[in-house]
């Protein structure tokens, strides 16, 4: 298995990016997302919603969790698993 990358610079694909595997490597770029960069700026929320209207499902709630872990560790936060977020995206969901 290929190392993830450590900072948001060593990410050359979506599967660099830490808690990104190919299922959410494959989402994002059914959202047109198709490199790392493309996450920076971009509200996880709003891209979880999105994939639930493409899907035509509503998601797991962890694939918004790792979501917001995806576009953190591309911002520049240190790569954190991504249930370290669970209790921010249930916080905002309240």
């Amino acid at each position: 298995m290929p190392m993830k990358a450590k900072t948001a610079k060593e990410a050359k694909r979506l599967e660099d990016i830490p808690n990104v595997g190919k299922s959410i490597a494959n989402d994002l770029r059914s959202m047109d997302i198709f490199e790392p960069k493309q996450l920076i700026g971009k509200d996880p929320y709003a891209l979880y919603d999105r994939l639930g209207v493409i899907m035509g499902v509503r998601n797991d709630p962890c694939v918004c969790d790792t979501m917001i872990a995806a576009v953190r560790f591309m911002e520049g936060s240190e790569a954190l698993p991504w249930w370290h977020y669970t209790a921010e995206r249930k916080k905002h969901f309240r």
